[in-house]
């Protein structure tokens, strides 16, 4: 595949999409090739990979509106502005006592491209560990770190240093270092490095292979303006005759004869109906959705399913278990000396690192906004003004692990998520290790001339200070691992992404980690959809 956007970005080829996906829709078919279910980041990547092939029809369903072309979604500044809006599924999780009993929201994409229409854009490879324990865990080294750095670099148009070894050109995923980054964020990386840390040119390549370090943040938009995986991966292919993209449909569940599925049935204009597929179906749904389908389809753990008088066709005790999310502290603030005006996408620079000096890899990522984030118990508490920055702290190794349950067979009903965020006293520790490190950062000679005052948390230690990390406790935003891939009990899918026990049915996207990758989880994601899109196309 090479780069395409080009291209595409004219109003005639939009015309030319929307002609056409209008005809696809006014005449839709009973069979499809390939079902996708979910337009987010791997299910944008495995139905442009099977689209390329014009001998098949792909039918790629969104629960989501019809256009990505608006501005919360282009303007890349803007994307905080979706959170809580139609194109967010607002899920939220269960009060939880770990937290002060506090019930977190816990957003997720719901519009053309899922999560990477709506994120904050950030290119991050994860580190060269997380390959190697995807390897391990599955018994396939075609997830190994060696395999899956040869895919980054066929899939990446990098604008930064080049690197033969470690990135690519020419991709259809646009990246690049922050371009003209608000002073404050070099700034940053000048105190990171008082700290001990290594300053880098690129957030992945080598960095992203041994103890951590701060850079400029990677990320997918240019001009301002937001390039998703979606334009990149579908978008380009929406004129042809064999892609057809259904918005504003909600899949139910998968429909299965015997042990083997056969398509999905939907819920469309206020009508239910089915599709049925000749080859496969894949759920790209998410960690939220895809166990959730899973379940209401028959496929999960016996007991629960038996619960809610669903039938079991596969017992997965898996399934909806492994619950893992990076947790940041939003609540590390400080009041500008001279007001700074955003840019980019408001987070220009990063640092990982080791919340203990004797751990292997890194275990916390900290990004720099150029805004006030803080928890909604906190912002009451401390009142930042407008005009301040964060330092935002986050667990991207945590220990605790969460659940997704469902609360009746109706799939229009609510999930029970329960996070289980900060359950583990080792991650409560790491945040509290790393507010105390952020603090030594934001309140540095390096950024002293950005700093009217340090807004909060202050000069807190012991209870005092637990109590406001659990208060300021918030999503990252890359929920994962709910259907994960394995070879143990537990595990819901093998090294093929194929469902345990199901014939012709595939799950590609977070909730097949075994565990979260370090850092943002987009990069990552698309490495899933290839993964399965290479599968899929070399078998048709």
């Amino acid at each position: 595949m090479t780069y395409r956007s080009c291209a595409t970005d004219t109003p005639e080829f939009s015309r030319r999409v929307a002609e056409n996906q209008r005809q696809l829709k006014n005449h839709l078919h009973d069979a499809y090739d390939y079902i996708v279910c979910g337009s987010g980041t791997s299910g944008s990547v495995v139905a442009g990979r099977l689209a390329e092939n014009l001998n098949l029809r792909v039918l790629l369903i969104e629960a989501g509106g019809g256009s990505d072309d608006v501005p919360g979604v282009t303007d890349a500044g803007a994307w905080f502005t979706n959170l809580g809006t139609e194109r967010d599924w607002q899920f939220q999780a269960q009060p939880n006592p770990h937290l002060n009993d506090r019930a977190i929201p816990l957003s997720m994409g719901k519009v053309l491209g899922g999560g990477a229409s709506i994120n904050v854009m950030v290119w991050s490879r994860g580190h060269s560990s997380d390959w190697d324990y995807f390897a391990s865990e599955s018994g396939d080294p075609a997830w190994n770190y060696a395999s899956t750095l040869a895919t980054y670099r066929r899939i990446e148009d990098w604008q930064g240093t080049p690197d033969a070894m470690r990135r690519g050109t020419g991709g259809p995923v646009f990246i690049q270092p922050v371009p003209d980054p608000n002073p404050i964020a070099p700034a940053m990386l000048r105190a990171a490095g008082e700290q001990g840390m290594t300053i880098f040119d690129d957030q992945n390549g080598v960095m992203m292979e041994g103890p951590g370090g701060a850079a400029l943040t990677n990320v997918c938009l240019e001009n301002g303006r937001r390039r998703s995986i979606f334009r990149g991966y579908v978008y380009p292919l929406m004129a042809q005759p064999n892609l057809t993209v259904l918005t504003h449909t909600h899949v139910l569940r998968v429909l299965l004869e015997g042990k083997r599925a056969v398509g999905v049935e939907v819920f469309q204009d206020g009508k239910i109906r089915s599709f049925k597929a000749r080859h496969e179906v894949v759920l790209s749904l998410g960690a939220f959705n895809t166990p959730k389908t899973l379940m209401l389809s028959g496929i999960g753990n016996a007991r629960q399913l038996l619960r809610h008088a669903i039938p079991v066709v596969q017992d997965l005790p898996g399934v909806g278990q492994n619950y893992q999310d990076h947790i940041m502290v939003s609540g590390c603030i400080w009041e500008y000396e001279q007001p700074q005006a955003p840019r980019n996408n408001a987070g220009e620079s990063t640092f990982l690192w080791k919340s203990e000096p004797d751990l292997d890899v890194p275990d916390i990522q900290t990004f720099l906004a150029e805004l006030p984030i803080a928890s909604a118990e906190v912002q009451a508490e401390f009142d930042p003004p407008a005009a301040a920055w964060s330092l935002l702290p986050g667990l991207v190794r945590p220990k605790s692990r969460g659940s997704v349950t469902l609360s009746s067979a109706n799939p229009m009903d609510p999930l029970v998520i329960d996070s289980a965020a900060l359950t583990e006293p080792e991650d409560v520790q790491a945040l509290v290790r790393a507010v105390g490190l952020c603090r030594e950062i934001g309140n540095s000679a390096s950024l002293s001339s950005f700093v009217r005052r340090e807004v909060m948390p202050g000069s807190m230690a012991g209870t005092q200070l637990e109590t406001f990390v659990r208060n300021a406790a918030s999503t990252v935003w890359h929920q994962s691992c709910t259907a994960k891939m394995g070879r143990d009990a537990f595990s819901v899918v093998d090294s093929q992404l194929r469902v345990y026990g199901i014939e012709g049915l595939r799950i590609a996207d977070a909730s097949i980690m075994p565990r979260v990758t370090t850092g943002n989880i987009m990069a990552p994601c698309v490495i899933i959809g290839e993964r399965l899109g290479s599968l899929l196309t070399c078998r048709g």
